[in-house]
């Protein structure tokens, strides 16, 4: 069974910053890898839609929301199978849950938000 599991979220000022991290485990897809081919940040702020905050192939090159273009970094550890998001110059608007996803397919096959799985989120706060 798959399990992601984020961690790091907590509350901080303008300008701070916070490391999420998100550790995938059970995984385990059709070919045999150990490693999801795509894994990615969401967040949602209360009372908003869910958004992409940035997705990560397995291998390739992280795409970033507008929004964390500059700020936010995306990274995976040695194994690949733990994702990290570190987030900088943090804003009251980057307030939201956080939520680490991942998928068996390619990050240019998965449609909008349509990850197989998800954890369970981590609050992050901003406050001015």
């Amino acid at each position: 069974q798959v399990k992601l599991v984020e961690s790091g979220g907590g509350s901080v000022q303008t300008g701070g910053s916070l490391r999420l991290s998100c550790a995938a485990s059970g995984y385990s897809d059709n070919y045999g890898s150990l490693i999801p081919s795509c894994m990615a940040w969401f967040r949602q702020a209360p009372g908003k839609e869910r958004e992409e905050v940035a997705t990560n192939p397995r291998y390739g090159t992280t795409k970033y929301a507008d929004s964390a273009k500059g700020r936010f970094t995306v990274s995976r550890d040695s194994a690949k199978t733990t994702l990290y998001l570190q987030m900088n110059s943090l804003k009251p608007e980057d307030t939201a849950i956080y939520y680490c996803a991942a998928d068996s397919r390619s990050c240019s096959e998965i449609g909008r938000g349509a990850f197989g799985y998800w954890g369970q989120g981590t609050q992050v706060t901003v406050s001015s």
